[in-house]
């Protein structure tokens, strides 16, 4: 009995050093590269010919060969856009250099309007190839027509917010090397590669991102929004040009008058004379005349804002080591916390003829996080959107040009909260008699047809699933094409799906139908689709389908993931458990690392983020997430999607409601120990948590409420005290007035019940997140005499974990935490 003891004491070394080893980092720190381009045909994108339904397309036909396709979706064909033979034939003729027909010079294709002839670039000449006779001649390409718009530098895209997971291509066809910098969330080019002429660069981004193109001497060249779907940037090293706008909002519709704003008050200019005159005399700097003007169609009344000012807020961050000086500096912009005093607008309207000012009365209006949408119906009725701090109440409110009286269109209240940035669609019909409004009432995101002038609701959609999105609204048809998940008992409630309805309610119609999450483009003619699905678990299959019907007219390619299994790529698992209410399913994914053992026991590892303006689970096939690179080290990584996130029943969401400290968290340890009975490997006496911003929060969150099962965290840049982060984040969940909810639940509070080991990381420059909210949980950490780490990266904004450092700090942390074994050893 000794003898075997010794043995086991013996061995218990070499296998806590079978993970976490030198050959593990490599495999982590490769992972991205060994399985990178291993999918054939894992991106495909329609190239519209002209307004019409028909595009070309470029095919894989192995990994450095390829294929250009033309589809024809009404005829149902699908055929080679030419014999690539002839045209290497002609492109070897005209340039004098041997062309390979399955590896053809050139990735873009310009047809023809009569699709007799192709416009091609190659190197730095365009040629135009013949179909007919394929004879290839020098002639004129605009290569900024392809692919991704370019925006000038002085107006770059506008961020649309969706932070889906996307990748961008830039491909340089100039004539020199060009810089692709990403803009970071204070607008600060962050360098990621350098293009030499005639070279591509692909990058994983999220939608909506904003990407830099300079020259080598610091040009600004143009800017890049990255889209929903994978695209592809033409760059053709020319500055896209800037050209303000010409129209002035501030003059009338017939051009007699213009609005201009003095000493806090209103003036009137007569712009063929230049006469100028003072209509109002109230105006003062604690409540003042300014911001915009609506004009309404006929110049005869004007609509503007008399405001009280908001609290100015500096959040104040100091550049410690500077790399343009070597003294530090001080980093100061403006940014409103929960609490702070908003600007507080009441409308006007003034009469032009009788130049006489109407107040609005603001009973309907009284204490608003925000007024948009404001627009005339007519010549007589203005209107503007509501949302009443707190987030409990939106209104939308007609008002009289003449009389200023204000009416209530339409009332939408909540216990809770209205999700006012995700779920507030609407869109006021021509005529201005009627409004197409979303809305949770029903307790799922559903449309409505309101009669403005009755004030009577109408229910476009209905049912146990959501409105995700709205696509376009035909107001000639009476139908609306929009996304929506939840449609189908035993599917993943999370896939996406394109539908289309009428305005009545009447014929509602599925346009996507397979088991996966779907992604759209509309051809410009709108006849067609391109339908692109997906799930974690399956690569993407491409097909063209009808818009009106949703009648599938072409299959078009299916992503071939042959090399990438071969490669030993461990594809993700998807596992469903049920919620703490014990009838609630909750989703998620397994990463298991690419040498997975069956006999061995592994540390389990949550990649969090419970913000709930999303959810955050992959839906769609990805060969690379933090998580799989982690999971090389020698744990099992999961990400899910508890209670509280977004996108599923009003219920379901409002458990985050005054509630952020909860994250999920019960239902994801529910989880968790329901698929430790499916991956009997999986070690839950030791499990780990990290997340960034509002994953970094619940990653604190998890060892400080559910120590007893989370062992260790890594905390990222996180709003650990929601009165410390932006206004508009927090209180649209932690609600307002702020409440002693607030402090209870912040990090310093529960700083003291930490247990097991933490690491908190924060970018030194963070402008997203108030870097001082790390500070004090680090200050109540110290107070109670916790053992902890806290890395500081210095010149980093939000998401210090991005940085090298911060990375490895990140793997060693867990290597010592979960597995007992002293990082980087060999």
């Amino acid at each position: 009995m000794k003898k075997q003891l010794c043995w086991i004491l013996l061995l218990a070394p070499i296998i806590a050093c079978a993970q976490g080893t030198k050959a593990d980092y490599d495999r982590a720190n490769g992972f991205r590269e060994k399985f990178r381009g291993l999918v054939l045909n894992e991106r495909i994108a329609p190239n519209w010919i002209g307004n019409s339904e028909k595009f070309w397309y470029q095919k894989q036909q192995t990994g450095s060969t390829f294929e250009f396709i033309l589809v024809d979706p009404l005829k149902g064909t699908k055929a080679s856009a030419f014999d690539h033979a002839k045209v290497a034939a002609a492109l070897a003729k005209a340039t004098g250099k041997a062309t390979d027909a399955t590896k053809l010079p050139f990735t873009r294709i310009e047809f023809s309007p009569d699709q007799k002839s192709v416009v091609v670039k190659v190197g730095d000449k365009t040629y135009q190839i013949d179909l007919g006779t394929y004879e290839a001649k020098e002639a004129k390409l605009d290569v900024a027509t392809g692919g991704l718009k370019a925006f000038p530098p002085e107006e770059p895209a506008r961020n649309d917010g969706s932070g889906e997971q996307t990748s961008i291509k830039f491909v340089n066809h100039s004539t020199e090397v060009l810089i692709v910098s990403w803009l970071s969330d204070n607008v600060k080019p962050v360098e990621y590669r350098r293009l030499k002429p005639d070279e591509e660069w692909e990058s994983n981004t999220f939608s909506g991102h904003l990407w830099l193109i300079t020259r080598l001497n610091g040009e600004q060249l143009a800017t890049y929004a990255a889209e929903k779907k994978a695209s592809v940037a033409v760059l053709d090293g020319k500055k896209v040009p800037f050209t303000p706008r010409r129209n002035n909002p501030m003059q009338s519709p017939d051009g007699n008058w213009r609005i201009g704003f003095a000493n806090d008050n209103i003036t009137l200019v007569n712009v063929k004379t230049g006469e100028s005159k003072l209509v109002s005399t109230d105006g003062t700097k604690a409540n003042a005349y300014n911001g915009r003007v609506w004009w309404s169609p006929d110049s005869k009344h004007v609509a503007m804002y008399q405001s009280e000012p908001g609290d100015n807020r500096p959040l104040n961050i100091v550049v410690t080591t500077p790399r343009d000086q070597f003294q530090p500096r001080l980093m100061t912009q403006q940014y409103l916390k929960p609490g702070d005093k908003l600007p507080k607008p009441r409308l006007r309207i003034l009469d032009v003829d009788l130049q006489k000012l109407t107040p609005v009365d603001d009973a309907l209006y009284p204490n608003p996080f925000d007024v948009d949408g404001e627009r005339w119906l007519n010549n007589d009725q203005f209107v503007l959107r509501y949302n009443q701090r707190g987030h409990q109440v939106m209104r939308l409110i007609g008002v009289n040009a003449t009389t200023g009286e204000a009416k209530a269109l339409i009332t939408e209240e909540a216990k809770t909260f209205i999700d006012w940035n995700y779920k507030t669609f609407y869109e006021i019909l021509p005529g201005g008699k009627q409004c197409i409004w979303m809305s949770e009432r029903s307790g799922w995101c559903q449309l409505y047809l309101y009669d403005l002038e009755t004030g009577d609701a109408k229910p476009i959609t209905k049912g146990n699933w959501v409105v995700r999105s709205i696509l376009q609204v035909d107001e000639v048809k009476k139908q609306i094409w929009f996304m929506a998940n939840g449609l189908t008992a035993g599917e993943d409630p999370y896939h996406l799906h394109a539908c289309r309805i009428n305005f009545d309610g009447t014929g509602f119609t599925r346009l996507t139908a397979a088991d996966g999450t779907h992604t759209i483009e509309f051809s410009p003619n709108k006849k067609v689709l391109f339908d692109t699905y997906s799930r974690a678990d399956m690569p993407p299959t491409f097909e063209v389908r009808s818009a009106d019907t949703g009648k599938k007219l072409v299959d078009i390619e299916q992503a071939d993931t042959s090399a990438l299994l071969r490669a030993g790529f461990r594809v993700p698992q998807r596992f469903t458990a049920k919620a703490r209410d014990g009838v609630t399913d909750i989703w998620g994914l397994v990463y298991l690392p690419t040498n997975f053992d069956p006999t061995k026991k592994y540390p389990v590892i949550e990649d969090i983020y419970a913000g709930p303006q999303g959810s955050f689970v992959p839906k769609t096939f990805h060969t690379f997430a933090g998580g799989m690179s982690l999971a090389e080290l020698g744990f099992i990584v999961v990400r899910i999607d508890g209670m509280g996130t977004n996108n599923r029943s009003k219920a379901f969401h409002d458990v985050c409601f005054k509630n952020l400290v909860d994250a999920g968290l019960p239902d994801r340890i529910l989880w968790m120990k329901a698929a430790a009975t499916k991956w009997t490997q999986m070690d839950l006496n030791r499990v780990g948590i990290y997340g960034t911003s509002a994953g970094g929060q619940n990653a604190l969150d998890a060892v400080l409420t559910q120590g007893d099962f989370y062992k260790a965290a890594v905390a990222d840049c996180g709003c650990y005290d929601n009165r410390m982060d932006k206004m508009w984040w927090n209180e649209q969940w932690m609600s307002w007035p702020i409440g002693p909810h607030y402090e209870a639940q912040s990090g310093p509070a529960l700083a003291k019940n930490l247990t097991g080991k933490l690491l908190l990381m924060v970018g030194e420059l963070d402008t997203n997140v108030d870097p001082a909210s790390t500070y004090q949980v680090v200050d109540a950490l110290q107070k109670a005499d916790k053992d902890f780490e806290f890395v500081v990266i210095m010149n980093n904004g939000h998401g210090a974990i991005g940085n090298p450092y911060a990375r490895r700090r990140f793997q060693d942390f867990f290597v010592k935490s979960l597995l007992g074994v002293e990082p980087r050893r060999n």
